[in-house]
């Protein structure tokens, strides 16, 4: 079984985009390798926005084996993003 992934779908001129950075940056800084966290700038990765159905910016998708667990848009803590990734990392 595959570490879980976090998409960040964010956009360079969104203002909430940029708060939500640093909160993955620290998320990533505590929860180390055992989560991968990838970032996807929706202007210029327009056909897997449209495929993950991304409407809103920042949007956060989080995927265990190619499969999607959870979507959440707006920004989100590091406390709630650690709480729904660490089950997926004790599997």
């Amino acid at each position: 079984m595959g570490k879980p992934v976090l998409i960040d779908f964010y956009a360079e001129w969104c203002g909430p985009c940029k708060m939500q950075t640093p909160i993955l940056e620290k998320l990533k800084e505590k929860m180390g390798d055992r989560i991968e966290v990838r970032k996807l700038d929706v202007d210029q990765n327009m056909k897997e926005a449209t495929d993950y159905r991304v409407s809103v910016v920042p949007t956060l998708v989080i995927e265990k084996d190619g499969k999607v667990i959870k979507r959440i848009e707006g920004v989100t803590g590091a406390a709630e993003l650690e709480q729904i990734l660490a089950p997926l990392v004790a599997e």
